[in-house]
């Protein structure tokens, strides 16, 4: 009688076809637009929330141009670009039904305006991805903090729950216009709908099933990274022990933020991390929206750089925060940041040295000639699962292998930066993993840092 002795393989966690879409991307833009961008003053987050705009006919961007927005993100290397549609004055950007403060009220445009019809036009027209992104949680105009309306009682009861339905209206309406998305994203979530939170999970899932969602208190498609930095920490993994993001669920955890930063290797769920930031956020500014005289506050490129490596690096999507005037246009100084970052992104890792790939422990890089090298890309084929758990990377010097650099998590991309060294090949060995690596690339770079 033979006996096969069976050996339980671990559970590898997948991401689901939709989240495939958000790693591939890499980066993306968020533009924010709304009426406080006219009214000539610094923005600020809190008086905003409370105070509404009173004279909505402020809006009026007169050259507005949603082509040009769309074409200095994609400059940059960005493949979706998302728009507030509402924000925290609860004005809205396109023809509502459902919510009278909207475009339809102002004068611009004869009141027919619809902006958020011209960006996802725009978006299509060069091969951009459409996202909406839905704010909620505040609502200056009705005095809506937190998601919950003013007053207690019979009174508090009823308009909380109008403004539920009034906000998945909305939603219903933003996910049936405007053909696929490639985002929903509702600002700070979109609560519980058991408690002050609209039901909105089973709209977006009835009307655009291939969209990412981010996030309720049960679903994030992705996470926030835990800052705003444009970073990530390291290792930084896709899986995460909740199948929802920063809320009450998990806010009780010590190390929230940490989790956040790095996911965890041993997550039973798929919510890869999002690196976010401004692009006007040097010399302590942090601008998601225009404002007057801020036009030295956007990062310099060696920021952005650094930010691009320590967050599409480190297996994390990136998306920076671009700022619309009240002419409608990107000023042109971002316009020109944007272009020279894309630039030099190319510049450092669009020619490798040498690439090869592989299902195996241990990869090979041979090089032609002998020759510097100061930089690796490594990416798991993701749709696999993370499988490796700790790495090394050798070069062949005088014909004996020596370690340059080593680490833990690698996903979608790993950009590992280490000495330069003149080398004739380079050495991936996988020293630790869940199952065998599946390795979709692995390349060699000379980067000279300006």
């Amino acid at each position: 009688m033979n006996c096969v002795l069976s050996v339980a393989q671990p559970e590898i966690i997948v991401p689901k076809p939709h989240q495939l879409k958000w790693h591939e991307a890499e980066m993306g833009a968020v533009f924010h637009y709304d009426l406080h961008v006219f009214d000539g003053i610094r923005y600020g987050q809190g008086n905003n929330r409370i105070s509404p705009i009173e004279d909505y006919n402020i809006f009026n961007p007169t050259q507005l141009d949603t082509d040009q927005w769309i074409q200095a993100a994609k400059a940059a290397g960005c493949k979706f670009a998302v728009l507030t549609a509402t924000h925290e004055t609860g004005f809205g950007l396109w023809q509502s039904d459902v919510n009278p403060y909207c475009l339809k009220a102002v004068k611009w445009r004869d009141g027919k305006g619809d902006i958020v019809r011209d960006f996802v036009n725009s978006c299509r027209k060069y091969g951009i991805q459409p996202g909406i992104y839905v704010g909620i949680r505040w609502n200056s105009l009705l005095g809506i903090h937190n998601f919950k309306v003013a007053g207690d009682g019979e009174f508090a009861a009823n308009r909380q729950a109008w403004y539920k339905r009034f906000c998945e209206k909305m939603v219903e309406e933003l996910c049936t216009r405007y053909g696929d998305l490639y985002m929903i994203w509702f600002d700070g979530g979109a609560d519980d709908p058991r408690g002050d939170g609209p039901d909105v999970e089973p709209i977006v899932n009835k009307y655009q099933p291939n969209c990412l969602f981010y996030h309720n208190i049960d679903r994030a498609d992705f996470r926030w990274g835990g800052s705003e930095t444009g970073t990530v920490g390291y290792p930084c993994w896709s899986t995460f022990p909740a199948p929802c993001s920063h809320h009450k669920r998990i806010e009780s955890q010590k190390d929230q933020i940490a989790l956040l930063k790095q996911g965890d290797p041993e997550g039973k769920y798929w919510v890869p991390a999002m690196a976010d930031s401004p692009l006007r956020g040097a010399n302590g500014r942090h601008e998601w929206f225009w404002e007057p005289d801020d036009e030295n506050n956007i990062y310099p490129l060696t920021t952005l750089m650094d930010m691009y490596e320590k967050s599409v690096g480190r297996n994390a999507t990136l998306i920076i925060g671009l700022t619309p005037d009240p002419d409608g246009l990107l000023p042109a100084g971002d316009e020109q940041r944007l272009k020279e970052w894309g630039e030099e992104i190319n510049r450092r890792f669009g020619t490798p040295l040498a690439e090869t790939q592989g299902r195996r422990q241990r990869l090979t890089l041979n090089l032609n000639e002998k020759q510097p090298v100061n930089y690796c890309i490594i990416q798991e084929d993701i749709a696999k699962g993370e499988r490796i758990r700790q790495y090394k990377i050798e070069a062949k010097v005088n014909g004996k292998w020596q370690t340059v650099c080593s680490g833990e998590s690698v996903g979608h991309k790993r950009i590992a930066h280490f000495e330069p060294v003149e080398t004739t090949a380079l050495r991936l060995t996988v020293t630790q993993s869940v199952a065998v690596p599946e390795i979709r690339h692995f390349s060699a770079y000379n980067v000279t840092l300006k």
